[in-house]
């Protein structure tokens, strides 16, 4: 008499406890539902409440390090006089004009390279080498060739995002299957077939997860241009409160880039699942 093999969800739910145990340390499968959200909540309320532990029963001045509550009351406080939104509003302008200038060169530029190898030898050594100078280290430059108004802030944050995400294009690009481009030299198409119909929607993930990692470059560099004779926005929003050992203010500038740096990084993930379904369910 042969015995069939139990369903895999069968198998699942009859798993011995210490099998199940092991749940959290899956290699590369996802994790059951309720476990994702446990932990979720976990990664935020802990240093929460760590961090209310510190202030409520250490001997720590608030001078260096305020508790959540002086740090609400100051998110109030800026909110009510409308700096916290006007400097929100200020950053978010810099960023995202430099951030999609960026973008829209660097994508194009990264496929050509990718694709051809001409276009790679060409470009690659002085990309390479831009790559390793640090964006902040121009701003006297900017300075002296832009002055000091909006045009430094937005260049500054254009060079610091370029290079990293054309080579990073440039790399997700190099990666496609040659057996797709053969086959479709081989359906009757030509070089604009393959750049649009086989080479970018291959690519799209891999473009959405660099712009995803450069935007958090970008948002780092907009602290630094903000120093650069700004009259508003979080970056100097933290600098003058760093002058008046305001600590509660620095935390809400922290707290408030943290946070708009987490939705666009969830708007990316989100943009990744629906034009890429296919790639997420292979993920």
């Amino acid at each position: 008499m042969s015995h069939s093999t139990p369903p895999r969800s069968l198998q699942l739910l009859t798993k011995p406890k210490s099998m199940k145990s092991t749940v959290f340390w899956r290699l590369a499968e996802d994790i059951p539902k309720p476990l994702h959200t446990v932990l979720t909540i976990t990664s935020i309320a802990l240093p929460l409440l760590v961090w209310w532990a510190a202030t409520s029963f250490g001997n720590i001045d608030p001078k260096f390090l305020p508790s959540p509550a002086k740090v609400a009351e100051a998110t109030g406080r800026l909110w009510m006089t409308r700096e916290l939104l006007k400097d929100t509003v200020a950053s978010l302008w810099r960023v995202g004009v430099g951030f999609l200038l960026a973008a829209s060169f660097s994508i194009p530029v990264g496929i050509l390279m990718g694709s051809f190898p001409s276009i790679r030898a060409l470009l690659e050594p002085l990309f390479g080498l831009m790559r390793y100078m640090p964006a902040p280290a121009f701003i006297p430059l900017l300075i002296l060739y832009l002055g000091i108004g909006e045009e430094p802030k937005i260049m500054l944050i254009f060079i610091g995002v370029f290079f990293f995400n054309t080579l990073m294009v440039m790399d997700t690009v190099k990666f496609v299957p040659k057996e797709l481009i053969e086959a479709t030299y081989m359906l009757g198409g030509d070089r604009w077939a393959i750049l649009t119909q086989v080479i970018l929607p291959h690519v799209l993930p891999g473009i959405l997860d660099a712009c995803r990692i450069n935007l958090a470059a970008a948002w780092q560099l907009v602290i630094v241009s903000e120093l650069i004779a700004a009259n508003e926005g979080l970056g100097r929003r933290i600098s003058v409160a760093g002058r008046f050992l305001r600590t509660d203010e620095i935390f809400v500038g922290l707290i408030v880039i943290g946070i708009i740096g987490l939705s666009f990084d969830l708007l990316f993930q989100y943009l990744l699942r629906v034009t890429c379904k296919w790639a997420s369910q292979q993920r």
